[in-house]
């Protein structure tokens, strides 16, 4: 089983104590991202006129914004993936079945050539004794 981490951090020039299962790097770093959400909103002078709690939203919004592209791209990616599988699959049957049409035609081959010189030795055969009867 995990054990559960505590840590602190320091989020907004607060200092919180985080838990989780996670590591401390990992709440660190969760951490250090909402620091860059606020500090790329605070050089925006617009954000920086609204009262608190409307800078609080839209850093809600932001970060949820951010969730939601990244678990689309991540749908995506999935989605690529699976073509991706079913491709290579595809591409395995290719090869397998060529691979049988291969050892055919290889097969084919070989009988054919051992019908030739069955053929070529008869040919020798019948025109030796076509030479002793003419004789």
């Amino acid at each position: 089983m995990a054990i559960k981490t505590d840590t602190e951090v320091i989020i907004g020039g607060n200092v919180f104590t985080l838990s989780g299962y996670e590591s401390e790097e990992y709440l660190q770093k969760v951490a250090s991202y909402i620091n860059s959400k606020i500090a790329e909103y605070a050089r925006v002078e617009s954000f920086r006129r609204q009262n608190v709690e409307q800078q609080h939203i839209l850093l809600e919004l932001n970060i949820a914004d951010d969730y939601f592209k990244a678990k689309k791209q991540i749908a995506m990616l999935e989605e690529e993936a699976l073509t991706k599988e079913k491709e290579l699959y595809d591409l395995k049957h290719e090869l397998i079945a060529a691979q049988i049409k291969l050892e055919n035609t290889e097969k084919s081959l070989r009988s054919a050539k051992m019908e030739l010189q069955e053929s070529s030795k008869l040919i020798v055969r019948l025109e030796t004794e076509l030479r002793n009867q003419n004789r």
